[in-house]
């Protein structure tokens, strides 16, 4: 770490007091009610061998892999060849195990919707004790989980799925960059070298089908090595990341196909992208001089850039406006009565979806998986799951609202003590969105990306020299640590 990259940071010790005053405002539950935290230390005490019926897969060499430092693991995954196809057996932390329908938990599971994540920690859905120690897939020791079979034909096609509970042991925990370094350097485990094979052939499939994925330029905090002070800094995801998501979002498509089986559900949507923006995105296309066919599909054109040039970066932000009206949808339930929805898909897989991979940090997959679980077996879908499955998108979203709120500020925040003592200093930057102004009048607003801090900021000015794409120099006008706002004017 330079000098000059610690002084470019906020101090962690001015940070803090504002911080815990931000979740505050935004309502952003840190302390457990006690009768919580006594049922999930209770909880967590249980053996781990239950009076449920589970197969034992703990032979099984089950690895998790997860950004550097994680401890609350949701996942394992074990890839192997089937004949000339993949067999994929996926272990998702088996919450419901742990979690009493209406008991003091369970009612703060529902208070919190989701794990809160901010730069001096997490704020997790569930205590501690559970969800990173008692219910983690943590490497070395039995746990309870709900195991997925998935098998897929040669060209990644899933042709068989199943889900059951079972004791696992996660043989290793990895992470993103070590196993990414492995795979290029071709020192990867063997059951790696599957996972880039099968997340490149979905990834295909689900481009072929219609959908889309873009990397959008994120600012990570991290901390410098003396913990004294937060930076900012733009992270490119790894090819790695994708695969391991195509993972997830495989057992989520087969989870969706299993609802409808059952004629009950929760299905995770997002509204099609409009004519209109997709339209206007093509402008935007050719004003940074992208190249991007008439007759190629948004999906094959945006997996083809490279976000790391600022035309490219400025296009994919752009882009986040394709796909809005993120949701969930209940069917078969008291409300909504029998029947499964026609057209409530999630555009950008380009198919039906429901969560169900990440029950420790987000409430909704601990009922998507009990449908699916009873479904396989047989049983009928718990009255518990039944009962919540109506208000489970309303707390969802309430839920996903906060903790965007609280990610956007926290980071704004990071800016403003970071600029604070710059006033005047001057930066080079990208611009990458234009909001157009309603009278069509200047000046327009303008987000503008900054490499050096890591910066994302609002700039007004005149439409000529803010066009997405264009290079602009920029300077610290005013900073309003309190508000969390930066001011800046261009030069």
């Amino acid at each position: 770490m330079s000098r000059r990259a610690a002084r470019a940071g906020a101090a962690t010790a001015d940070a803090a007091p504002l911080l815990a005053a931000l979740r505050t405002e935004l309502g952003v539950p840190e302390s457990y009610d006690p009768a919580a935290l006594a049922e999930a230390e209770e909880a967590a005490q249980r053996p781990v061998v239950d009076d449920l019926e589970r197969a034992d897969l703990r032979d099984v060499p089950f690895v998790t892999l997860d950004p550097p430092g994680s401890t609350d693991l949701d996942q394992a995954f074990h890839l192997a060849r089937d004949g000339d196809g993949y067999r994929l057996r996926y272990a998702i932390a088996d919450v419901a195990s742990y979690v009493t329908p209406g008991g003091a938990l369970d009612v703060e599971t529902h208070r919190r919707g989701l794990t809160y994540y901010g730069p001096d920690g997490r704020f997790g859905l569930h205590p501690p004790v559970l969800s990173e120690d008692a219910a983690s897939l943590l490497p070395g020791v039995d746990r309870r989980a709900a195991v997925w079979d998935l098998s897929f034909d040669p060209d990644g096609v899933l042709v068989a799925a199943s889900v059951a509970r079972a004791l696992v042991r996660s043989h290793e925990q990895l992470d993103y960059p070590s196993v990414q370094t492995a795979i290029d350097d071709g020192t990867a485990d063997p059951v790696l070298t599957l996972l880039p094979e099968l997340g490149a052939l979905r990834l295909d499939l689900q481009i072929g089908r219609g959908g889309a994925t873009i990397d959008v330029p994120e600012q990570e905090v991290s901390v410098t090595e003396d913990g004294q002070r937060y930076r900012l800094a733009y992270r490119a995801p790894l090819p790695v990341e994708e695969h391991n998501a195509q993972l997830s979002l495989a057992t989520g498509m087969a989870a969706a196909q299993l609802q409808r089986d059952a004629g009950i559900g929760l299905w995770r949507t997002l509204d099609p992208a409009q004519d209109r923006d997709v339209t206007a995105l093509r402008r935007v296309a050719r004003g940074l001089g992208l190249d991007w066919p008439r007759s190629m599909p948004y999906g094959v054109f945006a997996r083809g850039l490279d976000v790391r040039s600022p035309a490219a970066a400025a296009f994919a932000t752009e882009a986040t406006r394709l796909f809005r009206g993120a949701g969930y949808r209940p069917f078969g339930t008291p409300a909504t009565g029998p029947g499964v929805p026609v057209g409530a898909s999630h555009s950008a897989i380009a198919g039906e979806y429901a969560h169900v991979t990440a029950p420790l940090r987000r409430l909704v997959d601990r009922y998507g998986t009990e449908i699916a679980l009873a479904r396989c077996a047989g049983t009928p879908v718990p009255s518990w799951v039944v009962a919540a499955l109506d208000a489970l998108p309303d707390e969802m979203a309430a839920a996903t609202q906060r903790a965007n709120a609280y990610d956007r500020s926290a980071v704004d925040l990071l800016e403003a003590l970071i600029l604070a003592p710059r006033v005047g200093r001057t930066y080079d930057a990208v611009v990458v969105e234009t909001t157009r102004p309603k009278n069509g009048d200047t000046p327009v607003r303008a987000t503008v990306l900054v490499s050096q801090p890591a910066l994302r900021l609002k700039v007004s000015g005149p439409r000529e020299l803010l066009r997405p794409g264009s290079r602009v120099r920029v300077s610290v006008a005013s900073v309003d640590v309190a508000r969390r706002e930066v001011e800046l004017r261009l030069d």
